[in-house]
């Protein structure tokens, strides 16, 4: 039990783009515009519950859920841990003639409040039940924990919004919250249908509650960049594509800015391949930091705990040896026989009584060895340097891998637990200094002071 997840190494056969957002805020749209042809269904209600995955093909195939998590090849087995609800609200499109050659692209179901707990807001039958069933059984699986499973392996995520429920869908800042943190990397928020706006005040209103919201779960003061975009719908007659309200809604500059980051979205969209390559390095350098951190930390427990066991053994093994001195000596200098049996019996009740007290008190040692204190000591005893200058790197590190850490510690038992070699750790350190500084060479592109010119 490490802190890794489970086939968390192997990735989807080919890059992708995950979207997720409030119903009706152009996803579908968006997808539709990105490939060049009609794919996803469009409108203004909720048209869709699945998760879809959109992939390049030499022709059009549907396949349901099950087979696409049965793919061997696709790399979605791993959505099996959340159930079958989930398996039978997945999807696999796959489509010829689309632009997205080498990338695929997944839509997600649009998010609605419903009368279950989202950020704070608790429904009248809450009572009755925790929230925690409540978030899940709204779908009927962990849509928050699918949502990440498939924001980790995704290459881009856009998040959606629109003029009608800009950040004010509670399920939707949830997400951002539990199933989107740490991924600002790869991370584009989108106020899409900008073009609906018919007064500057209009868009100022919602934009400003955009912002408003997204700082309640964004924690810090430096908000991302949002990109207020539209789509362009039917060319006209002369060749000029309209947006999908009037041009009298926003004039020429405006719907010229609005293009202009829609262009900028679907250039990110693009890149999706190469960051692929960018991604994957950075995987492999955050879950090394976390095999080490983990790797280090529960060295300095076991080997504490394998110091206390030692001394007990210790302690036994001497009043063992010297009560079987004792008794050699009675035996050697004609010492009668009650007294040799004597210290035989004291011998024999001593060292068991001195087990049973010291196996007891090793209990209570690794109970308290494997507490969040103690843990939390160990870390601090094991990177001095990182916490005397308030690293927050490794300080984030430490948040992931503590309860893993524990719960690893917790189920093998410190007793069985293997030691970790000083050379592991130095291969672990290798990879970190050496080997990922020389991928990062090779994907980046060549610039002045880069070492491979």
């Amino acid at each position: 039990q490490g802190p890794l997840a489970k086939n968390s190494d192997k990735g989807t056969s080919l890059p992708f783009v995950f979207l997720v957002g409030n119903h009706s805020s152009g996803k579908s749209s968006f997808i539709n515009y990105v490939l060049g042809r009609s794919v996803q269904t469009a409108g203004v209600a909720p048209t869709d519950d699945c998760f879809t995955v959109i992939a390049p093909g030499p022709k059009d195939v549907d396949q349901d859920g099950p087979a696409l998590v049965g793919d061997p090849d696709i790399g979605f087995e791993g959505l099996r841990q959340f159930g079958p609800t989930l398996i039978h609200h997945t999807q696999l499109k796959v489509r010829d003639g689309i632009r997205n050659q080498d990338f695929m692209i997944i839509d997600s179901p649009g998010m609605i409040d419903s009368p279950v707990n989202y950020g704070g807001m608790v429904s009248n039958n809450s009572k009755d039940r925790s929230s925690t069933s409540s978030a899940i059984m709204d779908r009927g699986y962990d849509f928050q924990g699918v949502v990440r499973w498939m924001a980790e392996r995704a290459d881009v995520v856009l998040l959606f919004f629109d003029p009608d429920k800009p950040g004010t869908t509670g399920e939707t800042l949830n997400i951002l919250l539990h199933s989107l943190g740490g991924m600002d990397h790869k991370l584009l928020i989108v106020l899409n249908k900008a073009d609906q706006f018919k007064k500057i005040h209009d868009f100022a209103r919602a934009y400003g509650s955009l912002c408003w919201n997204l700082s309640k779960v964004i924690p810090r003061k430096d908000l991302p960049r949002i990109f207020t975009m539209c789509l362009p719908v039917a060319s006209t007659t002369d060749g000029e594509a309209k947006s999908a309200t009037t041009t009298e809604a926003l004039d020429r500059h405006a719907l010229a800015d609005l293009h202009q980051s829609r262009d900028d979205v679907l250039a990110e969209v693009m890149k999706a391949p190469k960051r692929r390559i960018d991604n994957v390095i950075t995987n492999l350098h955050d879950s090394v930091h976390l095999l080490l951190m983990h790797a280090v930390v529960a060295e300095d427990v076991r080997a504490r705990y394998s110091k206390r066991q030692w001394e007990n053994r210790m302690q036994e093994v001497s009043s063992l040896v010297l009560g079987v001195g004792l008794s050699a000596l009675g035996i050697h200098f004609d010492v009668p026989l009650q007294f040799t049996g004597g210290v035989v019996a004291a011998t024999v009740i001593g060292v068991g009584g001195m087990h049973w007290f010291n196996s007891s008190k090793l209990k209570d040692a690794e109970e308290q060895l494997t507490s969040i204190e103690e843990l939390s000591a160990s870390f601090q005893r094991t990177h001095p340097q990182e916490v005397s200058e308030a690293d927050e790197f490794y300080s984030a590190i430490w948040a992931r891998i503590r309860d893993p850490l524990r719960l690893s510690l917790w189920r093998t038992g410190l007793s069985d637990f293997p030691a970790v070699s000083k050379s592991d750790v130095a291969k672990l350190q290798n990879i970190l200094d050496k080997e990922i500084p020389r991928l990062r060479r090779l994907a980046s592109p060549s610039h002045h002071g880069s070492k491979h010119m």
